[in-house]
């Protein structure tokens, strides 16, 4: 005869957060508490007993912790943890028929209901006896000290103090009945990633035009010179596009002319010369002394280096000679080099991930990374990552996170919407967005709220860069400096990470006609700058800069809210954390005076219709009293695009004004 399956009486399901039903990690930050819910039910009216299970990955044993049921009538249970260590980690959950609970709830209705129990209380006993059998070692005497007194009871309301008492039910509760265990189908990933993930001010230059000299490369002792100013703009990650050594041949020019001048300094993307190739310095640039001295200086200053991982080569890279198998090839036997329709660019070499050597061309580039990860870079840019094989990240991301827990990479991908979250899925801790081309209300509501909610909060950060120096915005290059204090006050504001790249904070918008690039563009030259130049911006980024800091709902990614404002030209949206509370009123127009009623959700902060509270304007440092949700903004170019509130309440005993604390 067939044997019967064991039967379950309980269901766990939907499970969240979750990415894809557990496919890819949810990702959260060191010190996070994880908070996990699921519908978890049994057939009939018994109680169960549902527990939280998380670890890290590799651990055999699991940390557990009660999870209660939030909405009886919907079955939800919520429970959470603290994501303690950097790394990998997994939660699930387990469930147990709560027996002895289930006939304690039943059987007090029926004592307080004035019925005679006694033959009930004689049915708990014997339950509560099975449970000595597999309490654990540290309850079994004190169970079992309980038991025996409850035997010896011959009332009934002495013997329900005993077995309906807390103490039994305690014990009944912490050790259900193994045989009714039911764990959920699957155990879920999750990435923890540290704080930097989350919260990060990025500023991106090129090393080469730190200088004074349009003529010579700068080196990484000019760069030294920058960090004071760059720590006073308040950055704390230094992000360089490539410094490796520039290929000479089909080197480009000027504003990427096919011929270069004998002076010309080429394109740092067209990577690889006789001076080495990915594991090298440009010799302009200085040595690796110098370079290591450079990460212990911006240490020094608050910063850490971002390298850009760019998997280009130029013609005169070393793995031309050494594995020309590792390119794709013409007919005519010549190599391919990168397109990207109408573009060319002769000067790169794409590799060719369909190689037949793929084992050999992926583990090379796990080695660089490994390489640069040694000498202190735990931040890769990753160029393009969209054209090269989603395998590929997945393994490569996991093989140096799990050498170097701490490495966060972040994914230039401005492509597709579901190739950049597919990135973000399969590991990229933080992603470029299309914020550069969200301009309006409407779309920068629609588009941050799906950023900043459930499910994409859960796996894509997005890292705001207002400008980069392959995109000039139309925006930045018609508004002049209003425009650029807007899109860096969104910038720092609408994200917890977002970066700048430099020249934004002297308002360079000099472009090509008809395109969204720069003028001289420094890809191509070296371009030394007045850093005092007159009409910078560099104290206003250094003031936002400090806002973040010093509150911590600047600091959070998913908790944006957008409030209505009765002006389309100004966005209104708030940040909370704990007693943190900041209200943001931004200008989108560059050109003309705008003013708005905002809606204030006074309610979300203890405040009633009719209390006075007071307003503090951290742009200005003015403060307003405001009643009441309907209140009164005005923004101006010829003054402040935008207001950062924090909210104080008015203490009329004290007269005076009263920070949440």
């Amino acid at each position: 005869m067939k044997k019967f399956r064991e039967i379950k009486r309980i269901a766990v399901e939907n499970i969240r957060p979750s990415v894809d039903d557990g496919r890819y990690p949810v990702k959260c930050e060191k010190g996070d508490r994880v908070i996990v819910k699921a519908d978890v039910f049994r057939d009939g009216h018994d109680k169960i007993i549902v527990n939280l299970l998380n670890r890290d990955l590799g651990q055999d044993g699991w940390q557990k912790n009660a999870m209660l049921c939030i909405n009886s009538g919907l079955d939800l249970w919520e429970g959470s943890f603290t994501a303690e260590n950097v790394g990998f980690a997994e939660y699930t959950i387990e469930a147990y028929c709560d027996l002895y609970g289930s006939w304690a709830a039943d059987t007090r209705k029926k004592l307080d209901a004035g019925q005679n129990v006694m033959s009930d209380l004689e049915e708990g006993l014997d339950l509560i006896k099975r449970y000595s059998s597999w309490v654990a070692k540290e309850s079994k005497s004190h169970l079992k000290e309980l038991i025996k007194t409850a035997e010896t009871l011959k009332t009934q309301p002495e013997k329900a103090s005993i077995l309906l008492g807390s103490e039994i039910l305690e014990i009944s509760s912490k050790n259900p009945d193994p045989e009714t265990r039911v764990e959920a189908d699957k155990i879920y990933p999750l990435r923890i990633d540290r704080v930097e993930a989350r919260f990060a001010s990025w500023y991106e230059l090129f090393p080469r035009s730190q200088g004074s000299d349009a003529k010579r490369s700068a080196t990484f002792k000019d760069v030294e010179a920058r960090l004071p100013l760059i720590e006073k703009m308040g950055f704390n990650v230094l992000y360089f596009p490539p410094i490796h050594p520039i290929g000479i041949t089909k080197r480009k020019g000027p504003n990427n002319s096919l011929h270069a001048g004998p002076g010309d300094p080429g394109c740092p993307y067209s990577i690889g010369s006789a001076e080495g190739g990915h594991d090298a310095i440009e010799p302009g640039l200085g040595n690796f002394k110098d370079f290591e001295h450079l990460v212990k200086k911006a240490h020094q200053h608050g910063m850490e280096i971002a390298l850009d991982f760019a998997l280009n080569c130029s013609p005169d890279h070393p793995y031309l000679k050494d594995h020309p198998e590792w390119f794709c090839y013409k007919p005519d036997g010549t190599i391919k080099f990168a397109e990207n329709p109408p573009k060319k660019y002769e000067d790169i070499y794409p590799l060719n991930f369909e190689t037949t050597d793929r084992e050999g061309l992926w583990n090379e580039l796990k080695r660089i990374l490994l390489f640069w990860a040694k000498k202190g870079v735990k931040i890769f840019r990753v160029d393009n990552p969209h054209t090269k094989p989603f395998d590929f990240w997945e393994w490569v991301i996991r093989e140096v996170q799990n050498e170097y827990p701490d490495v966060i990479f972040l994914a230039e991908a401005f492509t597709r919407p579901r190739v950049m979250q597919r990135l973000a899925k399969i590991g990229y801790t933080q992603s470029y967005s299309y914020f550069t081309w969200r301009n309006f209300k409407h779309e920068i509501v629609e588009y941050f709220s799906e950023l900043t909610s459930y499910p994409m909060s859960h796996y894509f950060r997005a890292n705001l860069f207002a400008n980069t120096p392959d995109i000039l915005p139309t925006f930045l290059q018609r508004g002049g400096k209003a425009a650029f204090k807007i899109r860096a006050t969104l910038a720092a504001t609408l994200s917890s990470v977002y970066g700048l790249y430099s020249g934004f904070e002297l308002c360079e918008n000099a472009a090509i006609p008809g395109k969204e690039e720069y003028m001289d563009s420094e890809k191509y030259i070296i371009k030394p700058r007045n850093w005092n130049k007159p009409g910078n911006i560099a104290d206003y980024i250094s003031r936002l800069n400090r806002i973040r800091k010093e509150n911590a709902a600047l600091q959070e990614y998913d908790n944006l809210v957008f409030y209505e404002s009765e002006n389309e030209q100004i966005l209104f949206y708030g940040k909370s954390v704990g007693n943190n509370h900041l209200l943001v009123a931004a200008s989108l127009d560059p050109f003309q005076k705008q003013h708005s009623f905002v809606f204030v959700p006074i309610e979300k902060y203890g405040i009633k219709p009719g209390d006075t509270y007071q307003v503090h304007d951290l742009i200005t440092d003015r403060r307003y009293l405001w009643k009441g949700s309907r209140n009164y903004v005005e923004l101006d170019p010829s003054g402040e695009l935008a207001n950062i509130f924090l909210i104080h309440r008015w203490s009329h005993k004290e007269q005076d004004f009263d920070y949440y604390k």
